[in-house]
Formats: structure tokens, C-alpha cells, sequence
């Protein structure tokens, strides 16, 4: 029996593939980049196998393209991927988002955590800290959409909002007008929810989605 608190192989596996979707949310590893499971061990130092399981992991998820001979390579998002991932999730959270306001007293324990992320996201965007405004979104999300009580469709709005960030990343990374790319309203969603005000929900996601396609127009101009 392992020690407790020992590294399993299934933890290393976790282990990795959170490191590598680190990597490809930090813009190091670049959309079309290629790397082999040898390389991927060799840089940390691991045996293949933990190395393989992850890398088909993300694989799942979307965030690689697995080739039999060339090995893997971070997936590279179209301008027309964005808009479809923006119009999927607008379907998601306005079904789930409307069910969380209709709750949202009741959710008053747990809503004290989202607000403090709500606020460190619109902190970072404010500041254009697009490190720390990626970590925040996407916890902010996940525990805003574990609030429906329906597990699969909050992890569903995660990975789709892991990939809208992996589409997102390389454009981001540089531009000295970041602030004006990011939208920061996570603090107004939270506010609707407080209140139970569906309407006042879905008024903030439709202007989310509104700011994230003049976004992608922008980028096609």
C-alpha cells in the first residue's frame, strides 16, 4: 500500500496534464506546436506512461490534436470556432444562470467565494494581468455553475471556457491595450444573482457575448 499523501500514477497524471494546459494558457506552448511523449517525460523527468495518459487527457478535452506518427500538438482554434464556442456557451448559461437566480438566497454561503473571485477577475482585467484574470475566470465560473447542481453541465461550461481561452491566449499576449479586450462584468453577474433577478442575468451574459463576438470581428478586420 502506498504511503499517504504518496504521488500515484494517477496523480501524476493529473499532475501533468494540469502543468501542460498551464503551458498552453501561458502562450508557451504555441497553437499548431508539436511535441512527442519522449520529449514531454524527458522535461519532467517521468516515465512515458503517466506522460501518454495525459497528454490523451487534453487530447479529450479538445486542447490537442493527437497525430500516430508525429505524436501531439497543441490545437489551433478558428476565429469561426470562437464563435461557435461563444454561441454554445450562450445556450448553457442562460438555461443554468436562470435556474441559479431563482435560488440564489439560498446560495448565499457559497456566493460569498464567487463574489471574491468576481472581484479578483474584474481587478486583472482592469489592470490587463491576463495571468491572473485566467486563473480567476475559470474558477469563478466553475463554482458560479456548480451552483445549477448539475455536474455535468458545469463541467461542460468549463471546458468550453478552457478552449475560448486557449483560442484567446495568443492574440492577448502582447498587446499594450489589453484592458480593453477583457470584459470584467463578473461582479454585475454576481449582483443578479444575489437578487434573483433572471432578467438582470441574462441582460449581463447577453452583453458577455455581445462584447466577446465584436472581439472576434475585430480580429477577422
Amino acid at each position: 500500500m502506498p504511503a499517504s499523501g504518496g504521488v500515484t500514477r494517477s496523480t501524476l497524471r493529473q499532475q501533468i496534464a494540469d502543468a501542460l494546459r498551464d503551458e498552453i494558457l501561458a502562450g508557451r506552448l504555441q497553437p499548431g506546436e508539436e511535441f512527442t511523449v519522449k520529449q514531454i517525460a524527458e522535461q519532467y523527468g517521468v516515465s512515458a506512461t503517466p506522460v501518454r495518459e495525459a497528454l490523451v487527457d487534453l487530447t479529450a478535452q479538445g486542447l490537442l490534436d493527437s497525430d500516430q506518427h508525429r505524436g501531439f500538438r497543441v490545437h489551433e482554434f478558428s476565429i469561426e470556432d470562437y464563435k461557435g464556442m461563444v454561441e454554445a456557451r450562450s445556450l448553457v448559461v442562460n438555461g443554468i444562470f436562470r435556474k441559479i437566480t431563482e435560488l440564489g438566497a439560498a446560495h448565499g454561503p457559497a456566493l460569498v467565494s464567487v463574489r471574491r473571485r468576481a472581484e479578483e477577475c474584474a481587478r486583472a482585467a482592469r489592470s490587463g494581468d491576463l495571468n491572473i484574470l485566467i486563473g480567476y475566470d475559470l474558477r469563478f465560473w466553475r463554482e458560479l455553475g456548480a451552483l445549477a447542481g448539475n455536474p455535468y453541465i458545469s463541467d461542460f461550461l468549463h471546458r468550453l471556457r478552457m478552449q475560448c481561452w486557449v483560442f484567446a491566449v495568443p492574440y492577448l499576449r502582447g498587446r499594450s491595450d489589453l484592458s480593453d479586450w477583457l470584459w470584467n462584468g463578473h461582479g454585475d453577474l454576481v449582483d443578479a444573482v444575489v437578487k434573483g433577478d433572471g432578467d438582470a442575468a441574462h441582460a449581463v451574459i447577453c452583453a458577455y457575448n455581445d462584447h466577446s463576438l465584436t472581439w472576434a470581428e475585430r480580429l477577422k478586420r
